[in-house]
């Protein structure tokens, strides 16, 4: 029971309302270094982590 082409046209419809088709690319590219932050957090955060236990196995 997922998103059918109806669902997902009035979504898209309700964001071009909201934010206008001006200001929508800006959104989409705010949207995208957020998520690609986001990423990257988890990223270093998991380096972090194998950093730290291989120090801890060494010891």
């Amino acid at each position: 029971m997922g998103l059918s082409f109806w669902h997902l046209l009035i979504v898209i419809l309700v964001v071009v309302l909201v934010f206008g088709t001006k200001r929508l690319p800006n959104v989409m590219e705010d949207l995208a270094k957020g998520i690609k932050s986001f990423k990257k957090g988890l990223k270093d955060e998991d380096e972090t982590k194998t950093l730290a236990q291989d120090k801890k196995d060494r010891e």
